[in-house]
């Protein structure tokens, strides 16, 4: 089967209201493994939930920098989280992936998690990175350039939009985004 077209990095060059939504069905690889995007947040620049709400840090750094590159922090010391930033001139906003449905490089997706099932390799951001093998040394790297590919979708699904899960700050912000009737959510929406 025939792959759509890579996004760019000008495709992040928006507003990460714009950019979420139709990353909804985009297809990520990293170093081939990966699978369709069903679930993600939005975090704005003016947002207190975001990283970069308080300022430029060593940590948050790259979301200053030029869209269309990743963050990648740990969460509660435990888990890597995979960002895209969007915006420019140092708007510093990103899309959290929360979720894919694994379609590229099972095996290996399953050797990392330990586990077989499916509908458990990627649900979820630090399962995901897991899975697909993401840590601090992608920190920093283009979304268009190897071990990264993002292909856009093939069609404009039905999209769920609701609060985001797992912070207290703005958390009633309905900034979450998924992929309607899709097994492969963190978590459903109410």
């Amino acid at each position: 089967m025939r792959m759509p077209p890579r996004l760019r990095r000008s495709f992040f060059d928006r507003s990460v209201h714009e950019v979420a939504p139709e990353l909804i069905g985009a297809t990520l690889l990293v170093d081939g493994v990966g699978g369709t995007i069903v679930e993600l947040e939005a975090y704005h620049h003016t947002d207190p939930a975001a990283h970069s709400y308080n300022g430029r840090t060593d940590r948050n750094a790259v979301m200053f920098g030029p869209a269309g590159y990743v963050y990648v922090y740990r969460s509660y010391g435990i888990h890597w989280c995979l960002n895209f930033v969007c915006e420019h001139e140092g708007s510093a906003s990103a899309v959290l992936i929360r979720a894919l449905e694994p379609t590229h490089g099972l095996t290996p997706m399953r050797r990392r998690r330990g586990l077989r099932e499916e509908r458990r390799l990627c649900s979820g951001p630090g399962k995901l990175c897991e899975a697909l093998g993401v840590t601090h040394k992608h920190n920093g790297l283009a979304l268009d350039r190897s071990p990264f590919e993002l292909h856009a979708r093939q069609s404009v699904p039905e999209i769920l939009k609701g609060p985001r899960i797992g912070i207290t700050k703005a958390a009633k912000k309905p900034w979450r985004f998924g992929l309607k009737g899709s097994k492969f959510l963190s978590k459903p929406f109410n």
